[in-house]
């Protein structure tokens, strides 16, 4: 008995496997290294993605094994295209004193993300600079924006998670909407002559706020380079095109949200992105990746105190005969099954 129903699953083990969800063109790789690359972007050959501002850069690091890239020197950990987010890593921008005053270290950061449809998430980031002597400036290639902030102190300042920011050892600045690029670096006003026995770098990153880790970052920390250097998650929001929907929607051809799928708006309120309509999932931009959710199987998330079933984009949910309501918020009456069991 065991043996045959073994067989049963093993027989039906393909099955399942050839009816799991890709989110990724037929025939197009599904991941570089560790990280999942879902269309409309695409690697190793370029008809994976939907346009060449999605084609990334997938090719060996130092250890031979492959790696994903944003631009030529961006490494990129994750991509989501239900958030419109790629998360990149950025090294802090630095610069360092010996005892004495005089420079020992020093990098500016510069990021351009391009022409494309890509800018940095002001609401994910957060420009921040840590140091007892630092004054960190943050400004566009553009010089249509700019922001600084001042971290001071006098004696050595423990970095929690659990404390902002406050200017003291540590401070915080947002970016606005719609950054293409990027420049920060630091100054000082004092060498940090008068801190060195416990501080003689300031560093500067923008990081995404959900990552961050203010506690990694203490005053006595010094420069690192390499495949070890400081860098921090940045998340870079993306759009399909730089249309609104209307337009978008006017060609056909062009138009990126697939079956079961809608044109959205991001926050920063430039370009469209799309997402699957309600009551269905999967990926928005493959024709055919927006599958109905069968909301009878997961109770917890669809609730359903009668009978379930499913329909295309919903369900429905009648209750008990005997019972009357919306069994989907509940049902009232004792149900004719009861009252029998009783009698």
């Amino acid at each position: 008995m065991w043996v045959s129903w073994l067989m049963m699953l093993l027989s039906l083990w393909p099955v399942a496997a050839s009816t799991a969800r890709s989110d990724v063109k037929p025939g197009c790789q599904e991941k570089c290294g560790n990280v999942s690359v879902p269309y409309p972007f695409g690697i190793l050959d370029r008809s994976c993605a939907m346009s060449k501002n999605f084609f990334l850069n997938c090719s060996s690091n130092d250890e031979g094994h492959p790696e994903l890239f944003f631009g030529t020197n961006m490494p990129i950990s994750n991509i989501s295209e239900l958030e419109g987010t790629v998360t990149v890593g950025i090294d802090a921008a630095l610069n360092c004193y010996d005892k004495k005053g005089i420079e020992t270290d020093s990098f500016s950061q510069s990021i351009t993300l391009g022409s494309g449809p890509f800018m940095f998430s002001n609401t994910r980031n957060i420009f921040t600079a840590t140091g007892c002597d630092t004054s960190a400036q943050v400004t566009n290639s553009e010089s249509t924006y700019g922001a600084a902030c001042l971290s001071l102190c006098t004696e050595n300042v423990e970095m929690s998670d659990e404390n902002p920011c406050s200017g003291s050892g540590c401070c915080q600045t947002s970016i606005p909407k719609g950054l293409k690029s990027l420049r920060y670096s630091l100054s000082t006003s004092s060498n940090y002559a008068n801190v060195s026995d416990f501080n003689r770098c300031g560093f500067a990153f923008l990081a995404d706020k959900r990552s961050l880790k203010i506690s990694k970052w203490q005053l006595s920390r010094t420069p690192i380079y390499g495949k070890d250097a400081y860098a921090t998650d940045v998340v870079i929001e993306w759009v399909v095109e730089n249309k609104t929907c209307e337009q978008a929607k006017a060609n056909t051809s062009a138009y990126a949200c697939g079956t079961n799928a809608n044109c959205t708006y991001p926050e920063s309120g430039q370009g469209y992105r799309c997402s699957c309509n309600e009551g269905f999932e999967g990926n928005p931009y493959l024709k055919d990746g927006c599958q109905d959710i069968d909301e009878c199987m997961d109770p917890n998330k669809y609730p359903c105190q009668g009978r379930c079933k499913n329909t295309v984009g919903d369900y429905t949910c009648r209750c008990p005969l005997g019972m009357y309501g919306d069994g989907k918020k509940g049902c009232q009456g004792t149900g004719i099954i009861t009252i029998i069991a009783g009698m």
